[in-house]
């Protein structure tokens, strides 16, 4: 279950709470650890870097020395990987399976052809108009990944950006928590993984919908709280950019290579982790229409905003 609350009564319920933070820059956006005791800050935080450095090497799409770069590259061929790279491939192919392909990462090659070839603080926000030929995703059932190995075939190029942020943050909660040895909460540009033991009344999260994730936090946003799992916020508001006129987003939809043309703005859902979170608030984005009822079907807790700006709640998510 999740609760809300004002946003105003945000910052007072950390305070008594004891809870204390930091927040730092990794994987491309922002990270903000936050735990129970403000003594064990300090190797939480060293436990939360160890985890983003090995995923960062493992899984950047924008690293030359990443596996991930190095599976691209390998042109059909076997390539030797690491168990965290395996497991985050595997995360991915299920992400896609459960979702019926909605969630895809051989979206690769659409967002490069868009012009999203290099980290995002240096796309160019405007530039000229692209010659692209939309076609749809060559799909997960192509990677091929066994012990120790995978393989993609030549020409697809993989990038795990829908599910690789959000494994980071379970992955990096539940190891700040068991090297601090009290609760834990990971935010990696709002995934959001929980572990520990949480606070009394609950992690209070607050759920952004801004363009420009760098801004102050809306004033009359609304904050949940939570005391397990994960809580996973999509946006087509964030990482856009223009060629020759045409607004362009990084949630691209498997069938026809190109940004999602949704009616949602922004999907937040909770569920048991940040993964299973992320990936039905990103297939949410990409379904459209059909979002709410699927989610529904499946039990997830949901909070959804059209693109003018109407909520639309599932489930258990409380309506203001």
């Amino acid at each position: 279950m999740i609760t809300t609350t004002r946003r105003d009564e945000h910052a007072r319920t950390a305070r008594r709470l004891g809870l204390s933070g930091c927040d730092w820059r990794a994987l491309g956006t922002s990270a903000q650890l936050v735990v129970t005791d403000v003594e064990a800050l300090p190797a939480a935080r060293a436990a939360v870097e160890r985890v983003l450095a090995d995923i960062d090497l493992a899984a950047s799409r924008f690293r030359a020395d990443s596996e991930l770069s190095r599976l691209n590259a390998a042109a059909g061929s076997w390539v030797e990987i690491s168990p965290l790279f395996a497991a985050a491939l595997r995360i991915a192919v299920d992400a896609a399976r459960w979702t019926g392909g909605l969630v895809d990462p051989t979206v690769g090659d659409a967002l490069i052809r868009l012009g999203y070839d290099r980290t995002f603080a240096t796309v160019p926000a405007v530039a000229g108009p692209l010659n692209v030929v939309a076609t749809a995703a060559p799909g997960w059932q192509h990677i091929e990944v066994e012990e120790g190995r995978a393989r993609v075939p030549a020409g697809t190029r993989i990038d795990l950006g829908a599910t690789a942020k959000a494994y980071a943050a379970d992955l990096a909660a539940a190891t700040a928590a068991n090297a601090a040895g009290c609760g834990a909460l990971v935010s990696l540009g709002g995934d959001i993984a929980v572990a520990g033991e949480p606070p009394a009344e609950g992690w209070p999260v607050a759920i952004e919908d801004v363009t420009d994730l760098s801004l102050p936090a809306d004033t009359g946003a609304p904050v949940v709280t939570i005391r397990a799992g994960g809580l996973a916020t999509s946006s087509t508001r964030a990482r856009r950019w223009q060629r020759g006129g045409v607004e362009l987003h990084h949630l691209i939809d498997p069938r026809s290579g190109t940004p999602a043309a949704s009616p949602w703005r922004t999907v937040s859902v909770t569920a048991s982790t940040c993964v299973l979170a992320n990936t039905a608030s990103t297939a949410a984005v990409i379904l459209g229409a059909a979002a709410p009822g699927w989610l529904r079907d499946r039990g997830f807790h949901a909070r959804l905003v059209a693109t003018g700006g109407a909520c639309t709640y599932v489930n258990d998510w409380p309506v203001p």
